[in-house]
């Protein structure tokens, strides 16, 4: 997840110089910031798709290949085809990565600590993209180096999660949902809590297809999961990758270290999150910040000219609290979907959250051009009160639940 965030963080910081050394238009400006956003959208339900089909380790392993071809091929990259083309290969990986990854980490977590250590992959993301901001701020502003060495350093901590994955065991209830009971109870001995074990013998074999997902019995899971997600990351995604620019018209001096600022405060929700969420449950860290998120942005928009400070306070309190939030899009997806389709679940809900993302960051440039900062604002607030909306009515609470029990949930099973 570090990496993921490290890859995807690392376009804004050197946006401006991509677009004056390549002489970018806004829409290539907007095409590329969106470029492993689109390849999240075709990787994620491929990844979970097959993740259910052949297995969670095989496919874990095969991201990894990908996100270190990609990275080492940024090196090399001399005009706006090549950027966005590796950029969209990596996004690919990362899509599928999510719809692996998250439902491997849920599928051996113990109740109590299930949804801490999902969210806690979320602060993960938030650490490798504000890295990423950090690294690029900080080479860009004291040495003369090419944007594609910036982009390329993801090639290092791509290498060594390559190693580090080579290792990881197949999922025992992705196994004892294909029949292979014998292999699912040795593994779960080696790696999962007693309580988890008894849950485990709880899985049946049942023949599922992606389609499955839109089933009268888990289309409820399908579209929280997938609003939820949609309404956290469009907002996010489209200020944070173009957060210097946006920052700079607002008034502020120093957009970039503006950003930087930003960043910094959105790893601070996230913690906040990890360290609340078997406390206070799942619904109410992530509900209400959709409000407060949709308030910061409304009252940017309507006093931007008043005061930078302002400005800042509410974007601070929109990165903050829209973090709090986003944490939660590591949880719910791994927790609503049964393992026959929890990573064509998780998949699709990934692919659905980056089309809002992707259009967000396309639009956004495109709209501060005609439209104007302030309106462009209002959009971001209403995707915010939507998500709001749905989140009271559809989100389920599933602390303290085995994941057998959470995966029910959601259906009114």
């Amino acid at each position: 997840m570090f990496i993921d965030g490290f890859i995807l963080g690392g376009i804004g910081v050197v946006m401006p110089a991509i677009t004056q050394e390549l002489q970018l238009s806004a829409a290539w400006q907007g095409l590329i910031g969106a470029s492993a956003l689109i390849g999240i959208f075709f990787g994620g339900p491929l990844g979970g798709y097959l993740a259910d089909k052949v297995g969670r380790r095989p496919m874990f392993i095969c991201t990894l290949a990908l996100f270190l071809i990609g990275s080492a091929a940024q090196f090399f990259i001399a005009d706006e085809w090549s950027l966005f083309l590796v950029r969209l290969l990596m996004g690919m990986a990362i899509g599928a990565d999510y719809a692996i990854g998250w439902p491997l980490l849920a599928e051996f977590a113990p109740a109590r600590l299930r949804g801490k250590l999902l969210a806690v992959q979320e602060v993960a993301w938030y650490v490798g993209y504000l890295a990423s901001y950090a690294v690029g701020y900080a080479f860009a502003g004291s040495f003369a180096i090419d944007w594609q060495i910036i982009l390329g350093l993801s090639t290092i901590p791509s290498a060594i999660v390559f190693l580090m994955r080579l290792s990881i065991p197949e999922s025992p209830r992705w196994l004892m949902s294909k029949g292979r009971s014998r292999e699912a109870e040795e593994l779960a001995s080696l790696y999962m809590s007693e309580e988890e074990q008894r849950d485990l013998k709880e899985e049946k074999v049942r023949k599922a297809s992606f389609g499955s997902i839109f089933s009268a019995e888990h289309i409820r899971s399908t579209t929280f999961v997938c609003v939820f997600w949609i309404c956290n990351v469009t907002p996010y995604f489209a200020i944070a990758t173009f957060a210097p620019v946006v920052l700079t018209q607002l008034g502020l001096k120093d957009g970039l270290t503006g950003a930087l600022a930003l960043n910094g405060v959105v790893v601070l929700g996230s913690v906040a999150s990890v360290l609340l969420i078997e406390r206070v449950g799942r619904r109410k860290l992530a509900i209400p910040p959709f409000w407060i998120s949709a308030a910061a942005l409304v009252t940017v928009a309507l006093f931007a000219g008043a005061s930078a400070t302002v400005v800042i306070l509410c974007f601070l309190a929109f990165s903050f609290f829209n973090a709090v939030s986003t944490a939660l899009t590591a949880v719910y997806p791994g927790e609503v979907f049964p393992t026959e389709i929890r990573g064509s679940g998780v998949g699709f809900a990934t692919a659905a959250s980056r089309v809002g993302a992707a259009v967000g960051t396309f639009v956004l440039p495109v709209s501060m051009e005609n439209l104007g900062v302030s309106a462009t604002l209002m959009f971001a607030a209403a995707i915010s009160v939507i998500g709001g909306v749905v989140s009271h009515f559809l989100a389920p609470e599933t602390k303290g639940l085995v994941l057998s029990a959470a995966s029910g949930s959601s259906t009114g099973n």
